[in-house]
């Protein structure tokens, strides 16, 4: 596992960065003391937070509030941007992270407050542009790509396996099981603690793999086939009442 540092006490409310992570690299669970702002280029990684996990795929963005416990799992090469931002400079956002569609006016905010240089004033020609960005940010289109991961030790162990693979052959009564609950229990505790239920925590299971895969370039037939769909039709069609768009246009915009 990689660890992370980053200069917080950096004067300028946002500062910027630009890297390229390799295939297979983990950093440590880490915080900071300011919103991130967690763009991808290309490439894919996945977020994980104590409350959920959060695929992020090219040109969509993660926004990670200060002090939120996170590690990073790159499934690809991948070329990203980080905005960090002082949390007294930002208005009203959500506690939780999320998931943003970057808009074409959103990406151009951000190439050009990376263009400029560093040490600048909230009153100058950067710190309105960076004021405008924060904005849109706030602004932005939040993308379905979070699964809720219980906090109850029991139930999170229970369903480990599926992180991983969605369509492994295991029922609700076989999660009871695993967290030594009646399957009754399992059923009330479960939606209580993620918020959905079983079956629609799957299938988001299901989605966010998905997301996964295509980005990394698999084909929808084998995406659909290894998470068990009746076939790619069923598979787009799930995919589209989700995000709205077919996965080939989802990964065009």
């Amino acid at each position: 596992m990689r660890q992370t540092k980053f200069p917080e006490e950096h004067p300028d409310p946002i500062i910027s960065y630009v890297g390229t992570e390799p295939a297979g690299a983990v950093t440590r669970p880490h915080a900071h003391g300011r919103a991130q702002l967690f763009h991808i280029l290309r490439g894919s990684v996945t977020v994980a937070t104590q409350g959920g996990s959060f695929v992020v795929p090219p040109e969509r963005a993660i926004f990670i509030p200060p002090g939120v416990l996170h590690h990073s799992s790159y499934h690809t090469e991948t070329e990203v941007r980080f905005l960090y931002m002082r949390p007294e400079g930002l208005p009203a956002m959500p506690e939780e992270p999320f998931v943003v569609q970057v808009t074409a006016l959103l990406r151009e905010l951000i190439l050009a407050f990376m263009a400029c240089a560093p040490d600048y004033d909230t009153g100058d020609a950067t710190g309105r542009l960076a004021a405008v960005l924060v904005d849109q940010i706030a602004a932005s289109h939040v993308a379905p790509l979070h699964l809720p991961i219980p906090e109850e030790p029991r139930l999170r162990e229970a369903i480990r396996p599926l992180i991983e693979n969605p369509a492994a052959g295991l029922s609700a009564a076989d999660l009871a099981g695993r967290a030594n609950l009646s399957l009754r229990s399992f059923e009330r505790h479960f939606p209580a603690a993620t918020g959905l239920s079983f079956r629609a925590w799957r299938r988001q299971a299901k989605l966010m793999k998905a997301v996964e895969w295509l980005s990394q370039g698999m084909a929808v037939g084998e995406v659909s086939d290894r998470l068990g769909y009746e076939g790619p039709s069923a598979f787009v069609a799930t995919f589209k009442k989700s995000f709205g768009v077919t996965p080939g246009r989802y990964f065009s915009r």
